[in-house]
């Protein structure tokens, strides 16, 4: 069973706040190219890395706003496209690590503020305090792991996001398979949460099964979307799943759901 990751990036302070400002940033932000030179042990693709990190606006961004990772764009440009976070919910971050998306989570949700939300996070992997979270330190697919966040919640979620991935593997089409097996647990685990009318927001990747996954997302709410935000980086496989208006688990056949494959960004 592939083990829930969460998403990578730097480490660094809680974040000065996103709001609904967007992330106001253009892939041409920087005109100066900083170039890597080849260190002696280390592996060309390490210097490729490296070298994209350091002329990623992104990443100088999210240095400079003391987000944890990059990834917290993402879900600031989803959200900001299509509102479904909303201050005083009730939210889950499933592959938090390094907890870009929780630092998102608890600033638009007013987590930790008075009449403010809940956000309970979870990853295999430690990761730091995020003042107004709860933060379990623990493999999703663990089979206790579903009742642990339930008791966290103490009462029904207004929206669930993944952002997990398994580790790569280099064979494309067995890192297809893995992430999807992941997203398939976390819609399952959605279906158990969610209050009527909540939101799940999960990462795939192209290839093919995320159609069927689509298809069970239509039976059980009222408008599904794909998106890939403009912090997803182009040469990435990944997209994102948005299925809003949550009306609980529909037999098959039911329900007319309004499907989108519209990839682009918000």
């Amino acid at each position: 069973m592939a083990r829930g990751t969460g998403r990578g990036g730097s480490k660094g302070g809680g974040s000065k706040g996103g709001g609904r400002k967007g992330s106001g940033i253009t892939s041409g932000a920087r005109n100066v190219t900083t170039r890597v030179k080849t260190a002696k042990g280390r592996k060309t693709s390490s210097t490729r890395w490296l070298q994209r990190q350091l002329n990623d606006p992104y990443v100088a961004e999210a240095q400079r706003l003391g987000y944890r990772s990059r990834a917290a764009f993402k879900l600031i440009e989803l959200d900001d496209r299509f509102r479904f976070l909303k201050p005083g919910q009730r939210v889950v971050d499933l592959g938090a690590a390094p907890g870009g998306w929780t630092q998102v989570l608890v600033d638009r949700v007013r987590a930790g503020h008075p009449g403010g939300g809940r956000v309970v996070a979870i990853d295999v992997s430690e990761m730091e305090p995020v003042p107004g979270a709860e933060i379990l330190h623990r493999d999703f697919m663990d089979p206790d792991a579903p009742a642990a966040l339930k008791a966290a919640l103490a009462g029904p979620a207004d929206a669930v996001l993944s952002d997990m991935a398994a580790p790569a593997t280099g064979h494309p089409a067995t890192d297809h398979l893995r992430i999807m097996a992941l997203c398939e647990a976390a819609l399952e685990f959605a279906g158990e949460v969610l209050a009527p009318g909540g939101a799940f927001v999960a990462k795939v990747l192209r290839g093919g099964t995320e159609n069927d996954l689509l298809v069970a997302m239509k039976r059980d709410f009222a408008t599904v979307r794909h998106a890939k935000p403009p912090a997803s980086r182009a040469d990435s496989a990944e997209a994102y799943v948005v299925a809003l208006g949550f009306r609980g688990r529909a037999s098959a056949g039911e329900g007319d759901a309004d499907a989108d494959a519209d990839a682009g960004g918000g």
